[in-house]
């Protein structure tokens, strides 16, 4: 038997990230529709107006491109949060997106910067470093997939193309490294059996039952047969006792 509980699902793993992706492609649909440009809304460093992207940025996305490559990660990611670390989800989801979105203000070029790509590099670093650091076989088989899928990203931590809020996407990768710190102790420990224990017993555990002293396998055992004992009462009479 285990002594901690298994990762479990339930419907808010595909449910909220379902409708987070669903929200920000509803307001590029509303900008779209309507006509309208919310770029402005977006994080502008160092300013004070600016400070309003840092909650309304990631749900902002230039164009159906900038959506699309956002939506996948997005999802899988947020999926993967709720699954593993359902008890972390939702405050490295809501700090996460006010932590990096402070941090590219503070860092940024003096240009509107948008898009949920910041929160998709806190999920990568959080989920890949939160892995290595629990050291449970499931989580650090969900880091080395990341790496996998997703460990290109990393390049666009770097000014190497124009056009691209890289201070963002770095913003994001210190934020969820941060996070695996932060929440160090909140580890899911590996799933600890009954043999495992300090007071398990051999004697006692029916499956090693059926083991002889020489390994040999007992597929039937006999039953055990419990000794009767007898109790044999003494009465000690004196002489006198004997002879009255």
């Amino acid at each position: 038997m285990a002594q901690n509980k298994h990762f479990e699902y339930s419907t808010g793993v595909i449910a909220y990230p379902i409708l987070f992706v669903l929200i920000i492609w509803l307001v590029f649909w509303f900008e779209v529709r309507f006509g309208f440009k919310l770029s402005k809304y977006g994080v502008y460093p160092q300013t004070f107006l600016g400070l309003r992207g840092v909650v309304f940025s990631p749900f902002l996305h230039g164009d159906i491109q900038h959506l699309y490559h956002n939506s996948i990660p997005l999802f899988v990611l947020s999926s993967a949060l709720f699954y593993f670390y359902k008890p972390l989800a939702w405050r490295v989801l809501l700090w996460g997106i006010l932590v990096s979105g402070f941090l590219t203000w503070c860092i940024g070029r003096p240009s509107y910067h948008i898009g949920a790509s910041g929160l998709v590099y806190v999920l990568v670093s959080f989920t890949f470093f939160k892995g290595v650091f629990a050291k449970h076989y499931r989580l650090i088989a969900l880091s080395l997939l990341v790496v996998f899928l997703y460990g290109s990203m990393i390049w666009y931590t770097l000014p190497i193309e124009k056009g691209i809020s890289w201070e963002g996407h770095l913003s994001g990768l210190i934020t969820g490294l941060v996070f695996a710190l932060v929440f160090r102790k909140q580890i899911a420990k590996p799933k600890k059996y009954m043999w495992e224990q300090e007071n398990f017993n051999e004697d006692d555990d029916p499956f090693l039952k059926h083991f002889d002293e020489n390994g040999n396998f007992i597929e039937t055992l006999e039953p055990e047969v419990e000794e009767e004992s007898i109790k044999i009462n003494y009465t000690f009479k004196s002489d006198k006792e004997k002879n009255t």
